[in-house]
C-alpha cells in the first residue's frame, strides 16, 4: 500500500485543507486564505494550491471560483459507504438529534414487485413501515421500510416514533448482518412532498437498501429519500485498495 508521501502533494494538500475545515480553523461562510498566501505558507505552486481547492469544490466542501475567492461552504451531512449505519446511528455519528414521525404501519401482502425483490411469494405479508425523519428536527428523509412478517411483527409492539427501528429489532436478536445499497435520483411524488415540504417533482437522493441475515435470507427492503442539501454519501478508494462500489447502468 502507498504510503502518505507516495500521495501527489495536491491531493496532501486537499486533505490538509479538509482538515481545517472540519476542525473549525477555517470556518463556515469565511474565505479562505489567497493563493499566493496558501502557495508561501505551504511552499507549493498555484498550479498545485488549484488542485486542491478543486477537490474540496467538487466535494461541496468550498464554494467560489471565476474570480470569486473561495469560501467555506455550509457542511453537508454525509455517510461513509465503508460503514452504512442506520439513520439514528448516523445522526449521533454527527453529533446530530435524529428524530422520526410515523405515518403509517401496516401489514399487507407483498405485491409482485416488491415479493420478486425479497425473494417471497406475491401475496405473502409484509410488515410496511412510512416514516419521516429528522436531523435536529429539520425534516430530512422520507423512509419507506418493508420487512418480512417474521421481523416485522415484532414492531407492532414498539414505539416506532421513540428511534430506531433497526437498533430495537437487533435488541431483540434479530440478526441484520449485511446491506447492499443502491443510490440514485428521483423525483418527490405526493407522499414526498408533502412530508419534506418540497414541491412535487423536486430532486431527492434515493437509497434502496436490501436486508440479509447471515444464512442470505432478505429480511428487509427500503426505499429512503433524503433532501440532497441535508445529506449525502461518500465512498474513498485507492489504487491500491478498490473500493466494491459497481455501477449500475440505468434501464428506460
Amino acid at each position: 500500500m502507498p504510503s502518505i508521501s507516495d500521495e501527489p502533494i495536491h491531493q496532501r494538500l486537499s486533505d490538509l485543507f479538509r482538515g481545517k475545515i472540519s476542525s473549525g480553523d477555517w470556518k463556515e461562510g469565511k474565505p479562505l486564505p489567497s493563493e499566493a498566501e496558501l502557495c508561501t505558507r505551504h511552499g507549493v505552486s498555484r498550479g498545485t494550491v488549484r488542485q486542491a481547492l478543486a477537490s474540496l469544490r467538487s466535494e461541496g466542501m468550498v464554494t467560489g471560483g471565476r474570480g470569486k475567492p473561495p469560501v467555506v461552504a455550509r457542511p453537508v451531512p454525509s455517510q461513509s459507504f465503508a460503514t452504512f449505519m442506520s439513520f439514528s446511528e448516523w445522526a449521533h455519528s454527527l453529533g446530530r438529534e435524529p428524530g422520526q414521525r410515523t405515518v403509517e404501519i401496516a401489514r399487507r401482502p407483498a405485491g409482485e414487485d416488491l415479493a420478486g425483490r425479497m425473494g417471497l411469494r406475491p401475496g405473502e405479508p409484509v410488515i410496511q413501515v412510512l416514516r419521516l425523519r429528522s436531523l435536529d428536527g429539520k425534516p430530512t428523509m422520507v423512509e419507506r421500510s418493508n420487512f418480512i412478517a417474521e421481523v416485522g411483527n415484532a414492531l407492532f409492539g414498539f414505539d416506532t416514533d421513540s428511534g430506531s427501528i433497526f437498533g430495537y429489532l437487533t435488541s431483540r436478536g434479530v440478526d441484520l448482518t449485511r446491506g447492499r445499497h443502491v443510490i440514485d435520483a428521483v423525483g418527490a411524488d405526493a407522499t414526498d412532498a408533502e412530508l419534506l415540504g418540497v414541491g412535487p417533482g423536486s430532486a431527492l437522493l434515493r437509497e434502496h437498501r436490501l436486508t440479509y441475515a447471515a444464512d442470505g435470507r432478505i429480511l428487509e427492503c427500503s426505499d429512503d429519500r433524503y433532501l440532497p442539501h441535508l445529506a449525502n454519501f461518500v465512498i474513498e478508494n485507492t489504487r491500491a485498495s478498490r473500493a466494491a462500489l459497481v455501477r449500475v447502468p440505468l434501464v428506460a
